[in-house]
């Protein structure tokens, strides 16, 4: 009874810490809070000067004391120091300050990663302030916050492309039946975009001009409406050092995707391979559900449907989907031990 009333008075949250983006869920609230995972700090102190928003903008334009970071990459903490403040910062940030309660957390974390990288997140998140932390699979939370029908003796597929890591898993009767983790995802779509812009122009561009052509005119399907779309980029001539502008089209983009997208085309196809034919039997009717921001490049859908020939389809809100899986988890949580107690 006393962890019940507990939990009533403090803001209880589901957290996607993910390598692009942080997304917080509160009970009762919903989605709260929608940042970029990244850090601004001093090189010499670690002093940290901004976060999330503020220090996205910072990106490729610091001078030499300052540095913008993503602490966190491919799904795991890669800086603890600077994860660790960024988490306490929006704790902090969409706490109820009525309450001197700390929050219990979920936590989203990819499928693949090891037991000394789901600690280093647990602690990392209890460092923060978090009196309770449970981890949560992404392809699990990505699949409940979708909507999806886990607990039902019927197969299921997930594929949640994120920043950092592509998560794709078959579900069934509450559980992961086959799960993947891919580290080629979002950023590595932006790596592809720079690197085709240094080959064909001889331009240099940055991380979030990269993602505003991915997610502009990016495509991975020919379409009628691709024909007509184009925009100016701007960067540096690698010959002469010069400002520089060049106009590219989705075609364009649709090369420049093509070795990312068949990555993850790929571990889709493995997933499907390993799956049980009862289970695959049910995919042909229910198909596969798209979600995370990588989900959102223009005719990713209409390709997977041909390349895996099933049907797919976007989930409803692609970006929250983990972050609304790990706030319904924590309610579930909530409702097992209530009912365990009923029992006794």
């Amino acid at each position: 009874m006393f962890n019940y009333l507990f939990s009533m008075f403090s803001n209880d949250m589901g957290i996607d810490l993910g390598t692009a983006s942080v997304l917080v869920y509160i009970k009762g609230q919903g989605i709260v809070l929608r940042e970029p995972s990244v850090v601004a700090m001093e090189k010499n102190s670690n002093k940290i000067l901004a976060i999330g928003i503020e220090a996205k903008r910072m990106l490729g334009k610091t001078p030499e004391k300052i540095t913008a970071i993503r602490p966190l990459r491919n799904g795991v903490i890669a800086n603890f120091d600077a994860t660790e403040k960024m988490v306490r910062y929006f704790i902090k940030k969409v706490h109820n300050r009525r309450t001197l309660l700390h929050p219990r957390v979920v936590i989203g974390v990819p499928s693949g990663i090891t037991e000394v990288e789901r600690r280093a997140v647990s602690e990392s998140a209890q460092q923060a302030g978090a009196r309770e932390v449970h981890l949560i699979d992404e392809p699990m939370a990505a699949a409940i916050g979708a909507g999806i029908p886990i607990q039902e003796p019927e197969g299921s597929m997930i594929v949640d492309i994120g920043g950092g890591t592509t998560e794709v898993a078959v579900l069934s009767l509450g559980d992961m039946v086959v799960a993947k983790s891919l580290g080629t995802a979002g950023d590595e779509m932006d790596e592809a975009i720079i690197q085709y812009f240094k080959r064909k122009y001889n331009l240099s561009i940055g991380d979030n001009t990269a993602e505003e052509v991915k997610m502009t005119i990016g495509s991975v399907f020919p379409s009628e409406e691709d024909e007509y779309m184009s925009m100016d980029v701007k960067g540096r001539d690698l010959i002469t050092g010069l400002p520089k502008t060049v106009k590219v089209n989705s075609e364009e983009m649709r090369i420049a995707l093509s070795a990312p997208i068949k990555a993850i085309i790929e571990v889709i196809k493995n997933t499907l391979e390993e799956t049980p034919p009862e289970l695959s039997a049910d995919l042909v009717d229910c198909g596969i559900i798209l979600s995370g921001g990588g989900s959102l490049v223009r005719g990713l859908d209409k390709l997977l449907s041909q390349e895996t020939m099933l049907p797919v389809n976007r989930a409803e809100d692609p970006l929250t989907c983990v972050a609304r899986g790990t706030g319904i988890y924590m309610e579930e949580l909530d409702n097992m031990k209530r009912s365990k107690k009923s029992v006794r």
